[in-house]
């Protein structure tokens, strides 16, 4: 059995692929110790990006309307396949070999997350599906492997999401600042950190969308020339309809209590192409509509805060990572609508604001190695601490 309980030290490949699908990240991250106390060193990072053909096969994996039980099945193999060649390469290109590697750790593909039973359905109880066998992983890699985490936060009476929380408490608690850490990917997630924070003080919930409708906004307007808004510069050239904003954040998502997760289910290409029409009606201009798309993440983000985070504690800085932090129009929505935390991105503390989800999922599948309990279920709603993941042997 691989465990690595009387390990001091050692060397994982965290691969991280979001919602956001717009690349496989690889974190080579050294790790001593676990749990809180564990010290984390990023040695290499990588992020490989999705042809646009595949990513617009995922975009219809995650729809109902366009999936299927055979392309379900084909593409767990498939995104393992591409999963174990992003690994391999990072490793190389790190200056490492797989020799040097103890463990590769895997968040997989999210293609669909019911995190409420429906209860028009019984057969469609909670539940999460992501893809990227870890069997196919670990032979392709010839090292042990975790994944599959989400599940078993869900069988103690979690949300399964958000899981980053874990890691963000690791990484970024403050002895005296209130800390938010701020993931932009597909879907944005928040976590809180009061001053000092210990597990029972984390709270954390998905913010709603990130670069979703953002990057499916574009996608739409440039007839798939683009795939996102590099910089925010479409939007920047455009004015926001703040009245389309307000209409938009009538969804009922937003004034769902935390602890609460979301998804390409709820705000992807349908919702998306929803909104592109509205706004077309409305006579806006394309990158007023990019612009109206942008400041609606912003705003989700800032409202979420509003309702659910500042009542609870003090906050004086927003970390932002992910995608998103590259999006200079999106964190200038966002610290306008902020004016008494101080914004910022991951990168300004030492962590890449691309791999910071790599890490942690590098960090997960550490814990999970010594047998450490690694959800936090003040974030997800479990009802007890519990250890996340599955393994693979090569």
């Amino acid at each position: 059995m691989y465990l690595f309980r009387e390990r001091k030290a050692v060397t994982v490949a965290g691969i991280m692929s979001g919602t956001s699908l717009d690349g496989i990240d690889v974190a080579i991250v050294r790790i001593e110790g676990s749990g809180l106390a564990s010290r984390v060193q990023l040695l290499h990072y990588d992020s490989v990006p999705l042809a646009s053909d595949l990513r617009e096969r995922l975009k219809e994996l995650c729809t109902i309307e366009q999936s299927s039980v055979a392309l379900v099945c084909g593409m767990n193999v498939y995104m393992a396949e591409r999963f174990a060649e992003a690994a391999l390469a990072a490793v190389e290109r790190s200056g490492l070999t797989m020799d040097d590697i103890d463990l590769v750790s895997s968040h997989g593909q999210t293609v669909w997350h019911i995190p409420e039973a429906d209860a028009a359905d019984p057969y469609l109880v909670r539940s999460t599906l992501q893809i990227g066998d870890i069997s196919v992983l670990a032979k392709r890699t010839g090292k042990p492997v975790v994944g599959d985490f989400r599940p078993a936060d869900m069988a103690v009476g979690g949300q399964g999401a958000p899981l980053v929380p874990y890691g963000d408490l690791i990484l970024f608690r403050d002895p005296l600042k209130g800390r938010l850490l701020q993931n932009i990917g597909g879907i944005g997630n928040c976590t809180a950190l009061i001053p000092n924070a210990q597990p029972g003080d984390v709270f954390a919930f998905d913010t709603g969308p990130g670069n979703m409708v953002i990057d499916q906004t574009v996608y739409l307007l440039s007839e798939g020339r683009f795939a996102y808004d590099d910089g925010g510069k479409w939007a920047a050239a455009g004015t926001p309809d703040e009245a389309l904003v307000a209409e938009l954040m009538a969804h009922p998502y937003f004034t769902l209590a935390p602890p609460k997760s979301t998804g390409r289910e709820v705000f992807g290409k349908s919702y998306t192409a929803e909104f592109v029409g509205r706004a077309r009606q409305r006579g806006l201009a394309d990158a007023d509509i990019v612009a109206t798309a942008t400041a609606f993440t912003a705003e989700s983000i800032a409202e979420g805060y509003r309702r659910f985070v500042f009542p609870r504690c003090r906050i004086d800085e927003v970390i932002v990572s992910g995608g998103g932090a590259r999006n200079k129009a999106l964190l200038r929505m966002i610290a306008q609508r902020l004016p008494e935390q101080r914004t910022m991105t991951s990168g300004s503390l030492g962590i890449d604001d691309d791999a910071k989800e790599a890490v942690i999922f590098a960090l997960l599948g550490n814990d999970f190695m010594h047998g450490i309990c690694n959800n936090l279920p003040s974030a997800t709603g479990a009802a007890v601490p519990t250890v996340m993941g599955k393994l693979a042997l090569p």
